[in-house]
């Protein structure tokens, strides 16, 4: 039996299934690679594309429904020539030509010109490593990039934390303050101290691959092996990386396996007149809510194509590791879309796609194969079972999934509940309701809580006073009321962990701007697809004051040694009072959502112990009202009733809508 139905007695009845997807992920990994690693078998990106050699350039193909193909670009004057045509190696469909060094030279522009039964274009090659617009014509095109002296790690040794994953999620285009694109080395310079400053671990970086549509945030791929040359060129990324690694900081990216941009001309959609030669046919072609195309994980090719994807940027960029998009449009038929997802029959009622299960398996095989200390995250909505759980006891083989109920879960409470009526039952159960094998990412709010169309929490409690009361001295009842839940749902939700946080760029200081790309209802401006430094930067502003805390608390997490790993006791938990503590080891959480009632020597059984104050979201340090004598010591006070428990009752002052950490130590 394997390990996660032993774990969890519920998935007994969906064993059979279970074990079934196990046993085809370890055939078909057999078959493809004939008993090999997955590591030396998801190598095409040293075989296909364009290849230099010691003595000559070397360029393949796999287009099985070409009749003809050209290699063509500015060597050739953009027609075809003898010397650049392509020569079909096998009915297996790979094309193949030779051409010597001095006829193709580093910077210059190419595409391959097929021909098939019925018709012809020119097309961008699947494996190319680098792809460019032209400003003027807006036309893409393939770049050779073999530079005279390619870049050279220096940290060749780095591996992630072993504590608690703290993620900065970040977009490189937006991730400045001018009204424009952002580069990797803008982002090198400017925004790599604030992380390191602001004490997380990781980087996660969106739209890495190549993507023709700039507000498509990156998730309509139409060149899978190229970093997106509107920031910068491949060496660039490399080096932001390299120092990122030299400060201690992960950097994953996230990865986009799900679908593909439709674009023929540029992406995979017909490369060689056949729509089908990566993707799906009949109805499951084209997803029905993104516009995409949807890879058929059933085609060897396919997969060798993606697992050869995610070794080339682990290998060649030294990525850290991945952040999955869109797995739950990958294991269903259906894309997740309509369905609820109440039971286990939900996950094991024949509407999953097996192959791409497979697919996802043996890409986390291989990950950690090629970096044993790689991360991968699933971005998943449905709750599959296992999907963090190692692949050798059933699973996935995930490291992490995102907890994606905790953002709508306090998106819903702001919109639809009056203060008075926040209930701190539901926010433990949402925050503590995990399967016990599989560590999850908590998040308060990422990228999707930004977009244009939604809020932000700092949005969604302040709204339009956040232009005119957030300068200090300048402040209302609802800029106090903001400010203050703004870091008791962080505290709270960074608290109860048990794998990592993330948080969105600019979201920890409040960021008041929505997330809104150039487009042409906007009149393609920049303005709001950028990250306004200067606010947070400024003392005279109240961004600061959330600024402050988040880097705090996030310090006082990561300084506690394996803080996500400890056991999450609930303390005390009164729904009239509104009231929550729990413990973490050391670490008290006392949180008083109340927005009217201050309690003066409340009462809890705690450990026996001494308690002082750590992190106190009332402190006028972060725009509080500096109520508690936060260098006070709190003596626990013994009760003959409790003395066999081992408890005590330590009684503190809690202001309304507030929230402590204290740590304990014994007398």
């Amino acid at each position: 039996m394997l390990e996660i139905i032993r774990k969890d007695p519920w998935l007994s009845p969906y064993a059979g299934i279970i074990q079934a997807r196990h046993d085809y992920a370890v055939s078909r990994e057999k078959r493809l690679t004939g008993g090999a690693k997955l590591a030396d078998f998801a190598v095409g990106y040293l075989y296909y594309g364009l290849q230099r050699t010691s003595d000559e350039w070397v360029f393949r193909e796999w287009a099985p429904n070409a009749t003809e193909i050209f290699l063509i670009g500015d060597f050739s004057d953009w027609q075809e020539r003898e010397e650049f045509r392509l020569t079909r190696l096998d009915e297996y469909g790979d094309w193949e030509v030779h051409v010597p060094l001095e006829r193709i030279f580093h910077g210059q522009h190419y595409k391959i010109r097929v021909r098939w039964n019925g018709g012809q274009g020119d097309r961008i090659p699947a494996w190319c490593r680098r792809v460019v617009q032209d400003h003027n014509s807006r036309i893409f095109s393939a770049q050779v990039w073999e530079p005279e002296q390619p870049y050279r790690f220096r940290n060749r040794s780095f591996r992630p934390s072993d504590g608690p994953l703290m993620i900065y999620e970040c977009h490189i285009g937006m991730a400045q303050d001018k009204e424009d694109v952002g580069t990797y080395r803008e982002f090198m310079l400017n925004v790599l101290p604030r992380v390191k400053a602001d004490g997380y671990n990781c980087i996660q970086i969106m739209a890495i691959q190549e993507h023709p549509y700039y507000g498509s945030f990156g998730y309509h791929v139409s060149n899978f092996f190229a970093p997106s040359s509107r920031f910068g060129t491949p060496e660039e990324l490399k080096e932001l990386i390299d120092t990122a690694h030299g400060m201690g900081i992960a950097v994953i990216m996230d990865i986009v396996h799900s679908h593909s941009v439709k674009n023929e001309e540029e992406g995979l959609g017909c490369l060689a007149g056949d729509p089908y030669q990566y993707f799906m046919s009949g109805d499951r072609h084209e997803h029905s809510a993104w516009g995409s195309l949807c890879f058929d994980y059933g085609k060897d090719a396919v997969v060798h194509f993606l697992l050869s994807n995610c070794k080339y940027w682990l290998k060649e960029f030294r990525f850290d590791g991945f952040r999955f998009d869109g797995v739950t449009s990958m294991i269903y038929y259906s894309h997740g879309l309509g369905e609820t997802f109440c039971n286990y029959d939900d996950y094991f009622n024949g509407h999953e796609d097996g192959d791409a299960i497979c697919y996802l398996m043996l890409a986390n095989r291989l990950v950690h194969q090629v970096n044993p200390h790689a991360i991968t995250i699933a971005e998943e909505v449905s709750g599959m079972p296992g999907l963090a759980a190692p692949f050798r006891s059933g699973g996935f083989g995930f490291n992490y999934r995102m907890a994606m109920n905790i953002p709508d879960f306090w998106i819903k409470t702001i919109k639809e509940r009056r203060d008075e009526d926040w209930n701190v039952s539901s926010i433990w159960w949402e925050l503590t309701n995990r399967r016990a094998d599989e560590k999850t990412i908590s998040y308060v709010e990422s990228h999707d809580q930004a977009l244009v169309g939604d809020k932000t929490v700092i949005f969604r409690l302040v709204d339009a006073d956040i232009y005119w009361h957030f300068k200090k001295g300048c402040g209302n009842l609802v800029t106090s009321r903001g400010i203050a839940l703004h870091k008791m749902i962080r505290m709270v939700t960074m608290g109860t962990v048990n794998g990592g946080y993330l948080n969105f760029m600019g979201n920890e200081f409040g960021h008041p701007e929505w997330i809104d790309f150039p487009r042409e209802g906007n009149g393609w401006s920049h303005k709001y697809a950028r990250r306004q430094w200067s606010l947070v930067d400024n003392r005279e502003l109240m961004y600061h004051w959330l600024g402050d805390f988040d880097r705090d608390i996030v310090s006082l997490i990561s300084s506690v040694n394996a803080f996500h790993a400890l056991p999450v006791v609930q303390v005390w938990c009164h729904e009239g009072d509104q009231i929550l503590a729990f413990s973490r080891g050391d670490l008290l959480f006392v949180l008083n959502f109340n927005p009217s009632r201050s309690f003066d020597g409340y009462g809890m059984l705690v450990e026996h112990g001494s308690y002082r104050i750590v992190m106190d979201t009332d402190s006028a340090e972060y725009g509080g009202n500096g109520l508690v004598d936060d260098l006070q010591e709190h003596f626990t006070i013994p009760d003959p009733l409790y003395a066999d428990a081992g408890k005590e009752w330590l009684k503190l002052y809690l202001p309304a809508r507030s929230g402590f950490v204290l740590k304990r130590t014994d007398i």
